[in-house]
């Protein structure tokens, strides 16, 4: 409630001067006649037309009619340059932003994972590069030491300089290869290992590096002919992953926590912690579960730092040894602070031996499916998996890459189009070097991204090469994911154009128990759709449904990759556009202004882009290319394959922020 404030008779006699209206609109005059020679005739002026002119398209991204109103300019190419991010921007990973995801839950480290953005907080423009950017070193010198001005963060190295992390010199980062388990270099502890583990000799092939820190571990496997893919989350280091890929080691921003990772059961033939400090034994030995469905039977899982053997830890160290035995795993050895099992073939151990509790999935959870998918409290079924995927009965490295594993199969005539897929891909990839002189193969090309794999045969045909693929497959039945790395390849989930329902906890609505299962469908018409609709629901094996006509429908986000800006050198993709397109609709669940805009924060300077797709397509995506600043030509395909494709390759050209918007 107000006051009011009563003026003594001494106060009415001697009144103060107040100010009138004419003083205020005086005021106003003398401001803005200031402000006028400030902008005209100093260089504020264009500082603050930069500026607005940013926030001009940040507002009209930010507001979804307008959004879509500019992305439809820019793909009928009469939008010239999207606009540059701030300088503020040049590490800027939008799924996992520790402004946004702060305000997450603790539990289970939920506010470490993958939390995208809506489109009203998506800003449509283009990540810059740091200032001083360089092209970055090539491999193998890369493995050794990079630009240090690429990525000018100190911390990591005042903090793990003592363990042989990296060090600064002169205008580079050096890695003398160490970590903290292994303070002399990674060389000598995988020694230490080879002892234990057929490490060589082609018996293991595909590796998970769990908490990696720089990868120095994966990176030296390299020279065993072991292809590790190594995770870490985006944490208080800020930059662990970011080093990785800028050395040219596989490298994936990643936490595990409330959710599955992003692989398909049985991925790995080794699985390594060197002090990741993840609680295995946590939440009823959930995280071990984890480990233990994507660890291949026959797999080997080393553990080094706590809790074995370590201080303090007795109870950890003695509770990790207990969930061990409960699934039957053979302890190879315990070496000091580094314990080394090996995970049994088949899943007749759980029933008869179950100290803990512990229990399998039910018959009906796909122990493959892992994309936005709510950890399980339970041992996945190895026999769900149909086939022989063992390690050792599985072919060696490199016999296997080439020999169609048994979840071909899934596939209707999985062997054969396993087959034609490898020969297609050798032809095309002959094609690219040889004709369209791409630089694949070559010291300037070492990261590099599939984004719509299949059977891996593009990064198949490349293995000779001095590089790696990252080969991504959306999460959809039937998976081919695991045919990747059954032939000793990298890669993983990821839908482009996310069309998955979500709950609050973010996760994908299913539910795998039931044995009558309900779904809901929305489609823009039912007129001549009922045989796809019937098509639909068999395949899915949805019993209920209920079928909701829809007369509009929103684009939803693109989603973004778990990757730092300039990651790859080299970006492939076939059919770009089903990537985006929702299989029941056939309308598009985000649009391709957006994919482009995110393949570009994922390429680096200088990197190249090839699209095959339908000349309608190719023609649309060189509409859009000018916008993200690239340079493209258009090639027919090999005269070899069938069908009307044509290829776009596209260059992204170095350029760099001008003074006024950094």
């Amino acid at each position: 409630m107000g006051h009011i404030n009563l003026t003594s008779p001494k106060q009415r006699n001697n009144p103060v001067r107040k100010w009138q209206l004419l003083d205020f609109v005086s005021m106003v005059f003398f401001a803005i006649v200031i402000l006028f020679f400030l902008l005209i005739f100093t260089p504020l002026g264009d500082s603050l037309a930069a500026s607005g002119s940013q926030a001009l398209i940040r507002s009209a991204t930010a507001d979804p009619k307008q959004r879509q109103q500019l992305v439809a300019l820019i793909e009928a190419g009469k939008h010239p340059e999207i606009e540059s991010c701030g300088a503020d921007t040049v590490d800027y990973m939008p799924c996992e932003d520790p402004t946004r995801n702060s305000q997450l839950s603790r539990e289970m480290n939920f506010y470490r994972e993958r939390h995208c953005p809506s489109p009203d907080e998506t800003p449509l423009c283009l990540i810059p590069p740091p200032q001083g950017y360089h092209v970055p070193i090539q491999w193998p010198e890369s493995l050794h030491k990079i630009w240090h001005e690429n990525m000018p963060y100190n911390k990591l190295a005042d903090r793990k300089g003592h363990q042989g992390w990296m060090k600064r010199d002169g205008p580079y980062f050096i890695f003398p290869g160490g970590g903290t388990m292994f303070p002399d270099g990674a060389t000598q502890y995988i020694a230490k290992l080879k002892q234990y583990i057929p490490i060589s000799g082609g018996v293991l092939r595909t590796a998970l590096d769990m908490g990696c820190g720089v990868a120095s571990f994966g990176g030296h496997l390299l020279d065993e002919g072991i292809l590790t893919l190594s995770f870490a989350p985006r944490d208080s280091h800020k930059s662990q992953i970011q080093f990785a890929l800028e050395r040219g080691i596989p490298a994936l921003v990643l936490m595990l926590g409330t959710r599955r990772l992003p692989f398909p059961a049985s991925s790995f033939d080794l699985m390594h912690c060197s002090r990741c400090l993840i609680p295995f034994t946590a939440y009823n030995a959930t995280y071990f579960m984890e480990v233990d469905r994507l660890l291949r039977p026959g797999g080997y899982l080393a553990i080094s730092g706590p809790p074995v053997q370590w201080p303090k830890q007795d109870k950890e160290w003695a509770d990790l040894q207990a969930v061990a035995r409960a699934l039957c795993y053979e302890l190879i050895v315990v070496d000091g602070n580094t314990v080394i099992w090996k995970k049994p073939v088949g899943d007749s151990c759980l029933q008869n031996q179950n100290e803990l509790g512990l229990e399998l999935c039910d018959e009906s959870d796909d122990p493959s499916s892992a994309w936005y998918l709510k950890l399980k409290k339970c041992v996945s079924q190895t026999s769900a998996i149909k086939g022989e995927i063992a390690v050792g009965t599985i072919p060696k490295w490199p016999q296997r890459l080439k020999q169609a594993p048994s979840r071909a199969t899934l596939i209707k005539n999985g062997i054969d189009v396993f087959e034609a897929d490898t020969r297609r891909w050798e032809r095309r990839i002959s094609y690219y070097k040889n004709v369209l002189n791409l630089k694949l193969g070559t010291p300037a090309v070492r990261n590099v991204m599939d984004m719509n794999a299949f059977f891996g045969g593009f990064a198949a045909a490349l293995v000779s090469d001095p590089l790696w693929v990252m080969n991504v497959v959306a999460d959809r039945k039937p998976s081919t994911l695991g045919v990747i790395y059954d032939r000793g390849l990298i890669g993983v989930y990821h839908d482009w154009g996310e069309g998955s329902e979500r709950g609050k906890d973010g996760n994908r609505v299913v539910n795998v128990n039931l044995r009558v299962r309900i779904g809901c469908l929305n489609v823009g018409t039912l007129s001549g759709s009922h045989h796809m609709l019937v098509d639909v629901l068999r395949k899915r094996r949805v019993g209920i449904s209920c079928i909701q006509k829809t007369t509009k429908v929103a684009f939803g986000l693109c989603e973004p990759f778990s990757s730092y800006p300039r990651t790859f050198d080299f970006i492939h993709v076939v059919a770009i556009e089903s990537l985006i397109k929702d299989p029941i609709t056939g309308k598009n669940r985000c649009n391709l202004v957006d994919v482009m805009v995110e393949m570009d924060r994922l390429l680096r300077p200088e990197g190249t882009v090839v699209v095959r797709d339908s000349p309608e397509l190719i023609a649309k995506i060189d509409r859009i290319v000018g916008s993200v600043r690239w340079k493209s030509s258009i090639h027919d395909k090999e005269p070899e394959s069938q069908g009307r494709e044509r290829i776009l390759v596209a260059t992204k050209t170095h350029w760099t922020l001008s003074s006024s918007t950094r």
